[in-house]
């Protein structure tokens, strides 16, 4: 006897069968969900929509009819029982994960500024579609009544079930198409977020009527007083204990399963909170998404655990689970079938219509209208909860019960086909055009990204050349911390760091100790992308750079910008630059110096002069070397001009100014000096990675003679060679 026998023999309730059942379950509705995903996209259409149509198939409609004894066995008693409830605590989790991930890629500040937009849209949303169902509910046979339903509350709970849209679904369809990151995918997401909310407060007013009769205004103004207090106080306090708890993750230098479990604490925690308030405890798993994204010690690679884990196993069982609830035969007759579509066609309609409208009262485009009218068509967990609510209070009637839950099912599919088809070939204003490319461009680049910077310094002239550098170089959406390490009651006045980093996020940290070297170390590891030095000139032959560079170079985890200023400068800034030398070779940290140096150059009108050095070795004189060298040269010649045309391509679409050139040369430090004083440069830009040789840093022969022997100010991106 296997061992699931002998439990479910042992047990008089059955639960060992319970168990085995439940995972059968899991293991067919993921299959199943990702074999039609897999279809799915293959048409060009989101994964999403295989696995509602692979619920509908192992549901009552399909399988229950194919072999019902089957069906009988896998799924006993749909929305109820034992057997249900394990799927439905297992949906309710893929649902909180899978808004945490859409938390994560929710722009607060973007929405900010779309904000009269998302509010007329979500007004439309909302508005239009309640009218619409207000209109068929007091229109609709009796069929659909529950036994004791009056009309009133029937036709409430209609226009409530056609009115609001489902975050998750509108989530997921905008992530695979790709279009979170759209100024429409951003109030969709907005809306969706607003609809949910207003949905779940009045299903509590409505289902009050049912039962009772009457409202309590009192408990309806207390929802919405404490859904208020919850989304100050997550954005507030929330943030700083989320902030504290993952800062501390990363000064113990802890791996990603620690942040990973700040994460799922606050998930819980949060979706606690709403649920208590009565609204939808993935309401708060969106919130504590977006608090989690906010805080800049948020380990990188959180997200993608978490979207690979929601996307394999826990959203495709949430999405099955709504069409395992839909239930055609209840549609038999012909006066249910003809109501069904006139349902749906005014869930669509009026949803289409509202958004539509709310869109273009905003001065979005025709095409952003109707893009934002398809994505909130999307309906889902809610639209099936207000059907089961009304069921269960005798409010539907198992007919009514299985139409509403039909309309998410049918809506999530026209939405997804119908915005595919609104997109395709569309690519928004040119002001979101230039967002897009910006951000595209950011995701590929290896040191300038939206990560925090890190600045030490004590307020003297070399660490402002640093700010300089750093604040013309890197997006403003990127902070900086100003790191003072010493004595905390002695003045270090950072004013002039202020006046350059005049336009973005400024935290100025002292730190009191007597090893500044280990301070910047420590601090490093919370969450920042850059440590920008800068750099005095320092003539001790037995260091790179200076005794503090060269320590934070030997074991920083992360890359640094070293700015060493010009020499006898008689001002505390080197200049607005305008002629600048960058060596390009092809390697990744030429590329890494080249985004800092094109930045600066869109920035600063700065000229750069994009060179590659074809090193030729020094032979003597003959027949066979003369031939070999040529041939050398000339390859060398091709590759350094293709190199080089390439990075004049990725300039041009960064708005840099440069020329180009490829020379020959024995020694290519040589080289990038003539070079600089020919043109009279006042900048050199240069990569390198970053090597530990016994307890020195070494950055290449090259750099090294560069940073001793150029008088003009050189910038030096090190990345360190393990990364």
């Amino acid at each position: 006897m296997g061992a699931w026998s002998a439990l479910a023999a042992t047990d008089p309730a059955g639960h060992g069968l319970d168990l085995l059942v439940f995972w059968v379950n899991i293991l067919v509705l993921v299959a199943v969900s990702h074999l039609f995903g897999l279809v799915m996209r293959r048409v060009g259409m989101p994964s999403v929509v295989g696995a509602l149509l692979a619920g509908l198939v192992l549901g009552p409609s399909v399988f229950g009819v194919v072999w019902k004894s089957g069906f009988e066995w896998f799924l006993p008693e749909i929305g109820q029982g034992d057997q249900w409830a394990y799927l439905a605590a297992v949906s309710w989790v893929g649902v909180a994960l899978l808004l945490v991930v859409t938390g994560f890629e929710t722009d607060l500040g973007l929405i900010t500024k779309l904000g009269r937009s998302a509010l007329l849209v979500t007004a439309g949303s909302l508005v239009v579609p309640l009218i619409g169902g207000i209109v068929v509910g007091m229109l609709m046979p009796s069929l659909f009544l529950g036994e004791d339903a009056e009309r009133l509350t029937f036709t409430l709970f209609v226009a409530l079930a056609l009115a609001v849209s489902s975050l998750a679904v509108v989530a997921k369809i905008l992530s695979e198409l790709g279009l979170m990151r759209r100024d429409f995918g951003q109030i969709t997401v907005a809306a969706g977020m607003a609809n949910d909310v207003v949905g779940w407060i009045l299903l509590g007013v409505f289902t009050g009527l049912a039962t009772s009769g009457g409202v309590s205004v009192g408990q309806v103004l207390a929802t919405l007083g404490g859904i208020a207090a919850f989304g100050v106080l997550a954005l507030t306090v929330g943030q700083r204990l989320v902030d504290s708890l993952l800062r501390q993750v990363r000064r113990t230098g802890s791996s990603v399963a620690a942040a990973l479990t700040v994460c799922m604490v606050t998930m819980l925690a949060f979706g606690v909170a709403t649920e208590w308030l009565g609204v939808e405890a993935v309401l708060g798993a969106f919130v504590a998404g977006v608090v989690l994204h906010r805080s800049r010690f948020q380990h990188e690679d959180v997200i993608h655990h978490l979207e690979g884990l929601t996307n394999a196993l826990l959203a495709p069982v949430f999405f099955a689970t709504a069409g395992l609830q839909v239930d055609l035969r209840l549609l038999n007759n012909a006066e249910a079938f003809w109501w069904a579509l006139i349902v749906l066609a005014v869930a669509v309609v009026f949803k289409f219509a509202g958004a539509y409208g709310g869109a273009r009262l905003a001065g979005r485009t025709h095409r952003a209208g109707l893009a934002l009218g398809a994505g909130l068509n999307a309906r889902g967990t809610l639209e099936i909860v207000i059907a089961t609510v009304g069921l269960s209070v005798g409010v539907f009637s198992p007919t009514a019960f299985s139409v509403i839950v039909l309309v998410p099912v049918l809506t999530s599919l026209f939405a997804s086909a119908t915005l595919r088809g609104v997109v395709n070939n569309w690519q928004g204003t040119p002001d979101e055009q230039e967002r897009l490319g910006r951000e595209q461009a950011l995701s590929r680049n290896l040191v300038v990204r939206t990560s925090r910077l890190l600045l030490p310094s004590q307020g003297g002239p070399e660490s402002i050349a640093a700010a300089q550098v750093l604040h013309f170089a890197w997006p403003v959406e990127a902070g900086a911390t100003v790191l003072t390490v010493g004595d905390r009651d002695a003045e270090v006045d950072i004013t002039p760091l202020r006046n350059v980093m005049h336009d973005r996020s400024l935290e100025h940290r002292r730190v009191r100790g007597d090893d500044p070297v280990r301070a910047i170390i420590e601090e490093s590891r919370l969450g920042f992308g850059v440590i920008g030095l800068g750099a005095q000139d320092y003539t001790d032959t037995h260091q790179v750079v200076s005794p503090l560079v060269d320590g934070v170079l030997s074991e920083s985890p992360i890359p640094v910008v070293v700015v060493r200023r010009a020499r006898n400068l008689d001002r505390p800034l080197p200049g607005a630059f305008s002629r600048a030398v960058v060596p390009v070779t092809g390697s990744p940290v030429s590329r890494a110096a080249q985004e800092v140096a094109f930045n600066l150059s869109a920035q600063l009108g700065t000229e750069l002069h994009l060179t590659h050095i074809n090193t030729v070795r020094s032979e003597p004189a003959g027949l066979p070397s003369l031939f070999s060298r040529r041939m050398i040269a000339r390859s060398g010649s091709i590759v350094g001009v293709q190199m080089v045309a390439q990075a004049e391509i990725h300039a041009i679409e960064l708005g840099a100014t440069v020329r180009t050139m490829v020379k020959d040369g024995t020694s290519p430090a040589d080289e990038i000096l003539d070079l600089a004083r020919d043109i009279e440069a006042d900048l050199v830009v240069m990569g390198a990675n970053l090597r530990r040789v016994g307890d020195r840093p070494f950055l290449g022969h090259r750099v090294e003679q560069v940073l001793r022997d150029c008088d003009t100010t050189v910038v030096v991106v090190l990345i360190p060679f393990d990364l």
